[in-house]
């Protein structure tokens, strides 16, 4: 893969080193791990499975989000990485030649979560949610939809893709969904979902899939099960405090618990949110994302003045080993995605 290392400095910077751990040699070996450096200028870091920096480049934006979960997506051939403090959204495109810079898509203000899904990219801002189409030129520059968030005080935490809607947090106490159009346009207002727990304390990340969305409830230490508007599971996260980001692939949701600094596991199905392992993988930071699929996870924490990228292989039974472990020289790297290496290159 063509490397895109923009000087020592800024490796020395960014990369202080990465420790090998257990592991099953060969697995996903052509996968990588993207993260953002969410500095005043933005960079993507772009990680094999092995820990190994394979890219650095710059998103041409500049960073400072916090307190939110996406602010990186990844969809096939595209991915997406918020640049908080100049407004826009930096469009990867990849190709045989790795990952590459393809535009920058503005934002109606300081975006802090993306998502794709219906031929577009959804862009949460901190008072907006808007849509960009994708067609064969790439993400459309201006937004075919744009909606004002319930709240709006700049609170807003994630976005994610629900069949028909989309589903917000709002850290000032709200869950949300939004209308989509037959081909993926934001259409009509925003409006909070019924049943909303009466203790509900701090609504941060989720996790999507067909009609569901599992979202967590940070300091009430719950995870919710949110479908067709309403609130129809809640349960607790025992031991751990704050379950604040989650993942979901198969049976498995995993939370990520930022005081705690752990994942837990859950089995979930129908309507049930069983807690199956209350910690599957603990660090010395506090976590701030985390991504799974296809048998791999990544978690990324934050300590004293340095941040962990950790690459796990995840086992049949949901059990995480270590793989890799990557450590930055600075606390505000922001976001987590893999990108597969059978993802199409289109082009």
């Amino acid at each position: 893969m063509k490397k895109a290392v923009y000087g020592s400095a800024l490796l020395a910077l960014m990369v202080a080193g990465a420790v090998q751990a257990q592991g099953n040699a060969g697995w996903h070996d052509d996968d990588l791990i993207v993260t953002a450096s969410n500095t005043a200028s933005n960079q993507l870091l772009v990680y094999n499975t092995q820990g190994a920096l394979v890219e650095q480049i710059h998103t041409n934006g500049a960073g400072g989000v916090s307190g939110n979960a996406g602010g990186i997506a990844q969809n096939r051939r595209l991915l997406a990485v918020v640049n908080f403090g100049s407004g826009n959204v930096s469009v990867f495109k990849k190709s045989r030649e790795g990952l590459q810079l393809e535009k920058l898509v503005p934002a109606i203000t300081n975006p802090v979560s993306v998502a794709f899904g219906r031929d577009h990219l959804y862009i949460l801002t901190a008072t907006h949610i808007e849509s960009h189409r994708i067609d064969r030129y790439g993400v459309a520059s201006n937004a075919d939809g744009e909606a004002q968030l319930a709240i709006a005080d700049g609170s807003a935490a994630q976005v994610g893709v629900l069949d028909g809607q989309l589903v917000i947090t709002e850290k000032s106490n709200a869950i949300e969904t939004i209308g989509l159009s037959h081909d993926g346009v934001v259409t009509g207002a925003t409006r909070l979902v019924a049943n909303i727990p009466a203790n509900v304390n701090a609504p941060f990340g989720l996790a999507t899939r067909g009609n569901d969305a599992y979202v967590t409830i940070a300091h009430a230490n719950e995870i919710s099960l949110v479908r067709n508007n309403a609130v129809l599971t809640v349960t607790g996260s025992g031991t751990q405090m704050a379950p604040c980001w989650v993942t979901l692939d198969g049976p498995f949701l995993f939370s990520a618990n930022s005081p705690s600094r752990s994942v837990s596991r859950y089995a979930v199905y129908g309507q049930k949110i069983v807690q199956d392992a209350a910690v599957v993988a603990s660090f010395n930071g506090n976590p701030t994302d985390i991504t799974y699929g296809d048998g791999l996870a990544a978690v990324v924490d934050a300590n004293g003045t340095v941040s962990h990228v950790s690459i796990f292989n995840v086992d049949g039974d949901g059990n995480f080993n270590l793989k890799s472990s990557v450590t930055i020289n600075n606390t505000a790297t922001n976001g987590i995605a893999i990108v597969h290496g059978d993802d199409d290159f289109g082009g």
